[in-house]
């Protein structure tokens, strides 16, 4: 793989993200970089074609790239587009940040705009409750025979879970359960929790009183509630506007997109591209998924970024997503350091209750 080959390679690519036809040795000849005749350039392109990074469509077609010749460029040959300062500023606007805005609403903001800017899929996957401590839980009662499970974390995450029984609690029983769900609970990490720890958990309040299995249910619905990772997914219906892409499995996709969660969460560092064909889970199969962490502090707390056809403009792209994952970083990670300072929790979020 000599530098001629290597620049044929770049140019094949960017020619076939552009117009989605079949490259030619003519073609590639003619470029000013490339200061070979037609037939060595067909011959080079013969021997990418072997070693994997090119494939011919048709006997008399010219050649396009491999998911090998996609990695190659991506990796080693393509030059990211740099953003100006001025594209940075309209960046910004479009996440709307305004004061102490939530985790929750950021992010949001900058799927929305992933997707408008990229004219793809925008998804997010956020796993920060993993690493949040329960700071307290709460048993309060709201009406006749209803109470509320409390539960906050120092993460600033709200869930609360309404319960109703078949008779109203005593002072004494209400004071024992919530003791309980403190003395067990507080202080946790979300992390930490276990099946077998809410097991011993619910059988142990169980015992105490059979009638306050709503209420022990109601429990474990908030701990299964915290330990599952949310994923946002917008700009869909983009996906349906390129001929790569086949309709029906768009449609699975967007029935089954959750089922992208611990593909999106392996641990990873930088950008990450994943390719349909290489992953069975992919339902999507001519695509391309680019991922990359955004984090809070030091952990990896979720991941950013965008579904499209492989014969995607990954120069243009990628900044974009770079960018908003770096973005939210500073952001979150700012807000938490504050919160620490003073010693405030900022919910996230709130279930309804």
């Amino acid at each position: 793989m000599n530098e001629r080959k290597l620049k044929i390679l770049a140019a094949v690519v960017e020619f076939y993200v552009r117009t989605g036809e079949p490259v030619g040795s003519k073609m590639i000849a003619s470029l000013p970089e490339i200061h070979v005749s037609a037939a060595t350039v067909r011959n080079d392109m013969a021997v990418l074609e072997q070693l994997g990074y090119l494939e011919q469509p048709h006997t008399s077609a010219g050649r396009v790239p491999t998911i090998q010749g996609y990695r190659l460029y991506i990796d080693e040959l393509m030059s990211p587009a740099c953003l100006p300062e001025e594209e940075c500023a309209r960046l910004d606007d479009m996440l709307a940040v305004h004061g102490s805005m939530s985790e929750e609403l950021l992010i949001q903001n900058a799927t929305t705009a992933l997707a408008e800017l990229t004219q793809c899929a925008a998804v997010v996957s956020d796993f920060s409750p993993q690493f949040s401590v329960i700071s307290k839980v709460e048993v309060i009662p709201t009406g006749k025979r209803v109470y509320v499970i409390l539960l906050i974390t120092s993460g600033g995450s709200i869930k609360n879970k309404a319960c109703r029984l078949e008779f109203d609690l005593t002072n004494e029983q209400l004071h024992w359960f919530s003791g309980y769900l403190s003395e067990h609970l507080e202080g946790i990490s979300v992390s930490d929790l276990s099946d077998e720890l809410m097991e011993n958990l619910t059988a142990a309040m169980s015992a105490y009183m059979m009638s306050l299995a709503p209420l022990v249910q109601g429990v474990f619905e908030l701990y299964k509630d915290l330990r599952q990772h949310a994923l946002l997914c917008k700009g869909e219906k983009h996906l349906f506007s390129y001929e790569d892409l086949d309709k029906m499995e768009v449609v699975r996709f967007i029935e089954h997109k959750d089922e992208l969660i611990q593909l999106m969460d392996d641990s990873f560092s930088g950008i990450r591209v994943v390719f349909g064909k290489d992953k069975n889970n992919f339902v999507i199969g001519n695509s391309s998924m680019i991922v990359s962490k955004y984090r809070k502090g030091r952990k990896n707390v979720g991941s950013l970024g965008v579904i499209g056809p492989m014969r995607l403009d990954y120069a243009k792209v990628i900044p974009y997503i770079e960018y908003f994952s770096q973005k939210i970083t500073d952001l979150i990670s700012e807000q938490s350091e504050q919160s620490e300072r003073t010693g405030e929790i900022k919910p996230d979020e709130e279930d309804e209750k």
